[in-house]
């Protein structure tokens, strides 16, 4: 045991504070200097991270306190990185529990705690955000509480300590009475209850890697605790991978270890800290790392599998190449293998169509961040709408299920009931909380794609959804998840403003004046469920006689913007989303309308 060392984990609902929480441990830490300026949530390194206001990518710090070293890992909130929460859970002896006073504990801190629990892990709960107007810092406590039993938690991990206090505003307390002054309660509570970590000085090294990072100038960088022995720079190390069990011989060329938002060069690290290890060619998480050849490979916890798969597809239509900088089949399949080393919840294999990969993922917003990333590094691609990843067990096709639980304003409601009953969601509780009705419900991974677009425009945006997976069941039948149908182009060009004015008496449109289309493309929504071929790119036919009402501007309403994510869950089975670096296109899979009639025809005929 390293008594100067601890390691724990901070986890959290999305939004409630953890990210913040962790700039003032920094900054009383002593990383920042007293003048330094900072800015909010600096864990939160990724653009998107920052865009989003959510934590994708699992990352390690480390805070210096008195003579102590407590190293830090941010973990995501959401339950689509479940991999990232995974990994970071192997390397820590316990866990902060963050909890929004006025919220109390939601989906996702019940997905990650369970994950907690399940190793074992010692818990702090923290009381956040307790200056918030009504906030009920005791109530979400005994919720917590609640929580844990529900989630079998042992005796140990029930009486875990609490402190309470403001991320934000910079201050803890262990009892609500005390004064607001600094991070000490929550610094002492860590030092006291948190077990260093279990590790073996006396044994040769030996570390499992549990995240992988990059660097330009070393290539590949290992992470992950040392549980025995001690590493130094120079040292030769066997790599066992946990692939197919080689063992593979290399040299340590640098030793990372964390401290505040960056990485420090030392010479020598010892057992129970979380380091960073260079000089492997090739090294994936999960491998084993050890300075005995004979010894054995370390346990590796798979994680939870993916329940949705998709197509990333080389572009093929008429304005592909104009935006990107990798366009072609080889580029977009190396980034993708590339992808799926570093997360280990992300799988990626060919498909029988050359240009063709398939990406199994464990949701949507996954799925999104990836394409999202791959946009902004330059890369043209076609997604598909995602599928469910189906088993066969004993002649029965079962499918996956979630827990879906939906916070909606009350006069929202009945739309949303039915919009549930359409998708087959059996509802299995509701409450009245405030101002809004708690709805949980058990639904099909299927029921859910496409959801979240339905609640935003049914609440005006004030409907927050989430959900988990739960198990995989009986398949449900068909299911209604898109109510609508589309308007397709049929002519390539610039749309007109004269063009959209009339299409826009059929429906909403998705594109506006002077924007490039071509035939398949989708330029509306058509409210009923069917598509409609339109010509956007009409100009008005001028001739020597003025017309009456000449001189009127055209009133076109602004077009309906989809995000990535509602892209992807917007298109149906026929259509594809077409992403580069400066465009979102949605479009069919076959664009030319008399193939797509033949292929219907010979459909029929079969």
């Amino acid at each position: 045991m390293n008594q100067k060392i601890r390691n724990i984990a901070i986890i959290a609902h999305v939004d409630h504070g953890k990210t913040t929480l962790v700039d003032k441990l920094l900054k009383e830490g002593g990383v920042f200097r007293a003048n330094q300026q900072v800015e909010e949530r600096a864990m939160d390194t990724m653009d998107l991270e920052r865009e989003k206001g959510i934590t994708i990518k699992a990352k390690n710090t480390a805070v210096h306190w008195h003579d102590k070293t407590i190293n830090i890992v941010d973990t995501p909130g959401h339950a689509d990185f479940g991999g990232e929460v995974e990994r970071a859970l192997r390397m820590v002896d316990g866990v902060l529990l963050v909890v929004d006073a006025y919220d109390g504990p939601q989906a996702q801190t019940r997905f990650v705690l369970r994950k907690a629990l399940q190793h074992g892990l010692k818990v702090i709960v923290v009381i956040n955000k307790i200056d918030r107007e009504n906030a009920e810092p005791r109530a979400m406590h005994d919720k917590v509480l609640e929580l844990l039993l529900e989630l079998n938690a042992t005796q140990e991990q029930f009486d875990a300590p609490v402190v309470y206090g403001s991320g934000r505003d910079g201050y803890m307390v262990k009892h609500l009475g005390d004064p607001q002054k600094d991070m000490t309660p929550l610094f002492e509570t860590i030092l006291d209850h948190i077990p260093p970590p279990f590790a073996k000085p006396d044994e040769p090294f030996h570390m499992l890697v549990s995240n992988i990072d990059w660097s330009d100038y070393v290539g590949r960088i290992a992470v992950g605790k040392i549980l025995g022995g001690s590493i130094s720079v120079g040292d030769p190390v066997w790599v066992i991978q946990n692939a197919d069990g080689k063992r593979v011989r290399a040299k340590i060329t640098r030793v990372f270890e964390y401290s505040g938002l960056g990485t420090t060069e030392t010479k020598v690290e010892v057992a129970g800290n979380i380091v960073g290890l260079a000089g492997f060619e090739d090294i994936d998480i999960g491998d084993t790392i050890a300075a005995d050849e004979n010894a054995h490979p370390l346990p590796f916890t798979q994680i939870d599998p993916p329940t949705l798969e998709m197509q990333f597809c080389v572009n093929d239509g008429p304005l592909a190449g104009r935006e990107g900088k990798f366009v072609t089949s080889r580029q977009l399949r190396e980034r993708l293998f590339r992808e799926a080393k570093s997360n280990v919840s992300i799988q990626v294999s060919d498909s029988d169509r050359a240009g063709v990969f398939t990406v199994k993922a464990r949701g949507v917003m996954q799925i999104a961040v990836l394409v999202e990333t791959m946009r902004r590094e330059g890369f043209e691609m076609l997604v598909s709408r995602p599928s469910v990843i189906t088993k066969n067990e004993g002649g029965k096709v079962l499918e996956p299920y979630e827990t879906l639980w939906l916070e909606v304003p009350e006069e929202c409601l009945g739309t949303i009931l039915q919009n549930l009953a359409n998708r087959k969601g059996q509802i299995t509780n509701m409450e009245k909380h405030h101002n809004s009705n708690l709805v949980e419900a058990t639904i099909t991974t299927r029921g859910l794609i496409g959801l979240e677009i339905d609640v935003v425009n049914a609440t005006s945006g004030r409907g927050v959804l989430t959900h988990l997976f739960k198990e995989y069941g009986p398949w449900a039948g068909d299911l209604i998840t898109r109510l609508t149908g589309t308007l397709l182009a049929t002519e390539a060009g610039l749309t007109t403003a004269y063009a959209l004015s009339a299409i826009q008496e059929r429906g909403k449109l998705f594109v506006g004046p002077g924007e490039e289309v071509y035939e398949g493309m989708l330029v509306g929504e058509n409210p009923r469920q069917e598509n409609i071929p339109v010509n956007a790119v009409k100009a008005k036919q001028l001739t020597n006689f003025r017309s009456q009402g000449e001189g009127k501007g055209v009133q076109l309403t602004p077009p309906m913007k989809l995000s990535l994510e509602r892209s992807i869950e917007y298109v149906a089975a026929d259509e594809f989303v077409e992403a580069t670096p400066k465009s979102l296109r949605l479009r069919k899979r076959i664009l030319k309308q008399v193939d797509r009639r033949k292929l219907e025809r010979a459909g029929r005929s079969e």
